[in-house]
């Protein structure tokens, strides 16, 4: 049985979209504040107005990494992650370079994860990598989680929920199964409802992505 509180302390509430004006950021901020949500995920140009927001708050603030085709150059990215915790983030959720992945350079996609956990490690910031399991096949998801875990991330990451689908239940089976046992796994895209929450928490995920913050704690019993 998942309280609203155990619910809470497992959502990353994201506010990602290109529309979001500087009101919907702290709007989205006292929504998690009051309601003790774990980590609330921005835009990296909204990371300054996030921490100053829940200064005095249990929510952590985490933004993205070359999202949302992880095709920025390895600097690039670097350099994002960098200015990020510079800004005050404590969790970057990064994309994979998925093009790279997909073309069979593992190594690059490896070094290119490794960089940014390298910069995120020197501060004791976590790293969540996101996989964009729709363009997957099973065994390449099984692949990317063991990618991930060698270049020393925290987490995978089902989806950035700007792709063609979200989080899957398939995709999360191969997920905690693969690396569930050493890293966490983090379910995103498309999970609006309680019942989506707490399906994903009993299969192992530990993070939630979502924007449907309230929706899912409404139903949520004490």
């Amino acid at each position: 049985m998942y309280t609203r509180k155990d619910i809470a302390k497992a959502i990353d509430h994201a506010v990602l979209k290109p529309c979001a004006v500087d009101t919907d950021v702290i709007e989205a901020c006292k929504l998690c504040d009051e309601n003790g949500v774990g980590c609330i995920i921005v835009r990296p140009t909204d990371v300054k107005l996030t921490v100053e927001q829940l200064k005095d708050s249990v929510t952590k603030v985490g933004t993205v990494i070359s999202f949302p085709y992880g095709s920025d150059l390895g600097e690039v990215k670097t350099l994002q992650a960098e200015l990020a915790i510079d800004n005050g983030a404590d969790e970057l959720d990064m994309v994979m370079n998925i093009g790279r992945f997909l073309s069979g350079d593992y190594d690059f996609v490896q070094k290119d994860i490794e960089a940014v956990v390298t910069e995120a490690k020197k501060h004791g910031k976590i790293v969540k990598v996101i996989l964009e399991t729709c363009f997957l096949t099973k065994e390449q998801i099984a692949g990317a989680c063991k990618i991930a875990e060698a270049a020393g991330a925290d987490y995978v990451k089902t989806s950035t929920g700007f792709a063609d689908t979200g989080a899957t239940h398939e995709a999360v089976e191969i997920m905690v199964k693969t690396v569930g046992k050493t890293m966490g796994i983090k379910a995103s895209g498309g999970i609006r409802s309680y019942e989506d929450a707490v399906s994903y928490l009993e299969q192992g995920c530990s993070r939630l992505g979502t924007s449907s913050t309230l929706a899912i704690l409404n139903r949520a019993s004490d």
